[in-house]
């Protein structure tokens, strides 16, 4: 019935299986990689609805911005009381070696990876806010590319926004931040890294270097790129894909073999951009996703474009005294885990379960959020040759240079299983373009 859209997905994901588009994943110590397999059927974002979610985005990650910028510095907002010191300085994203850090024009999010959902009454809602290292970009970009080869009139025949872009989006960020006008690399942590096709794919559409740690040498305080016969490049940018954590042995993690060596030093003496910042974890805690529309009051004086989901925090009393009641409504999520991994719905727990669960918050109040469940709209999807509807979400990016760009595509994904609320590639989900639409 659907045979023209069955065979459109079947050669784009053949050709992206042919092409190394792969998810990697680590599961009980194994590493294995999949087809993040492609649907055909576009998320349709209509032009009025995107003007509004892209003020929100903009407003929001310029927040998020000043709010890491504040609290490595002045703490004006630790000072004014709007968010308990406290709850900031045991994030485990928070990083001490930070402190009295500013880097290269005050950025510290350069790429943000912001998931949203949209309710079923229209309303978008932000999830999470990812500032780390959020990946899923390359994804869409490579899907419309093929779809350009085997279906030549889709995009002729229907006005949205070209998303072939991003990567000169990356590139100005760089040029902008870029030290010294030195080399601009990606630095991976290699092939067995779940998004090392995007690594490798953004270097090439950006015309930067690809680099891995034993590339990178740093001597006096500055970091070079070790070329061929012993030349060496000052590197005046460095798009890192490694965690905080593993990027440099000797500040962080004294057994990681992936970061490179007195990286941390010349960072801290503003002698190389690193994208995204250090310390970035401080803002995408899932606890202080709670704070987020008090920052953008804080910092710009504006309200919040954006809502949040409903949210509860067990670290406040009468939260907690909220969430213990009505444990069987709500989702827990614990605030260090990610992909998809720590989250539990109360309406799918026995008592058991329900019981250990707020021992557990009672226990550990700062480790959990709880927040109401949306229920979200369900795109069309091909199950087989049929049309089933399934959750989705909506990842944008937003990349921040002289100005704040909302990019005009972003990572669609859903779950493929009717059950189910988590949409995570790590789980198992499955990805579809997204148009924008330019009238």
């Amino acid at each position: 019935m659907y045979s023209s859209l069955v065979k459109q997905r079947d050669t784009v994901n053949r050709w992206m299986e042919r092409f190394g588009v792969r998810f990697g994943i680590y599961k009980n110590g194994v590493f294995n990689e999949q087809i993040f397999p492609f649907d055909p059927i576009p998320r349709i974002i209509s032009n009025s609805d995107w003007k509004d979610l892209e003020a929100g985005l903009i407003q929001r990650v310029n927040a998020l911005n000043k709010f890491l910028c504040d609290i490595y510095n002045e703490k004006k907002i630790v000072k004014a009381g709007i968010i308990p010191e406290e709850f900031i300085y045991s994030s485990k994203g928070y990083l001490a070696q930070c402190e009295g850090i500013t880097p290269p024009k005050c950025i510290f999010s350069h790429i943000s990876g912001i998931d949203l959902v949209q309710s079923k009454d229209g309303t978008w809602y932000v999830l999470e806010d990812n500032l780390r290292i959020p990946s899923g970009a390359s994804y869409p970009m490579i899907a419309r590319d093929i779809t350009r080869k085997v279906s030549p009139g889709t995009f002729k025949e229907n006005e949205i926004f070209d998303n072939r872009n991003y990567a000169s989006l990356i590139r100005k960020a760089m040029d902008y931040v870029n030290v010294d006008d030195g080399l601009e690399v990606i630095l991976t942590p290699g092939r067995y890294n779940s998004a090392y096709f995007e690594h490798s794919y953004l270097a090439e559409k950006a015309g930067v270097l690809l680099a891995y740690a034993d590339d990178l040498i740093v001597e006096d305080d500055i970091v070079y790129y070790k070329g061929l016969f012993d030349k060496k490049d000052r590197v005046g940018a460095i798009y890192r894909r490694i965690s905080d954590d593993y990027l440099d042995p000797l500040a962080f993690e004294p057994d990681s073999l992936l970061g490179v060596p007195n990286l941390m030093r010349a960072y801290a003496k503003g002698n190389v951009a690193i994208m995204n910042a250090l310390g970035n974890g401080a803002a995408d805690d899932k606890g202080l996703y709670y704070f987020v529309p008090k920052m953008i009051e804080f910092y710009l004086g504006e309200k919040a474009i954006l809502k949040n989901a409903p949210t509860y925090l067990p670290y406040f009393e009468n939260d907690k005294k909220f969430v213990l009641k009505n444990l069987e409504k709500l989702v827990i999520k614990d605030v260090a885990e990610a992909g998809g991994y720590g989250v539990m719905f109360g309406r799918d727990m026995d008592a058991q379960r329900l019981a250990d669960v707020k021992y557990l918050i009672e226990t550990e109040p700062r480790r959990w959020i709880a927040q109401e469940v949306i229920d979200f709209v369900d795109l069309e999807i091909m199950e087989g040759e049929e049309k089933v509807y399934r959750k989705s979400d909506l990842r944008a990016f937003v990349v921040s240079e002289e100005e704040t760009h909302v990019w005009k595509s972003g990572l669609t994904r859903y779950t493929r299983n009717p059950a189910s609320f988590v949409v995570n590639s790590s789980q198992g989900g499955g990805f579809k373009d997204t148009w924008i639409m330019k009238k």
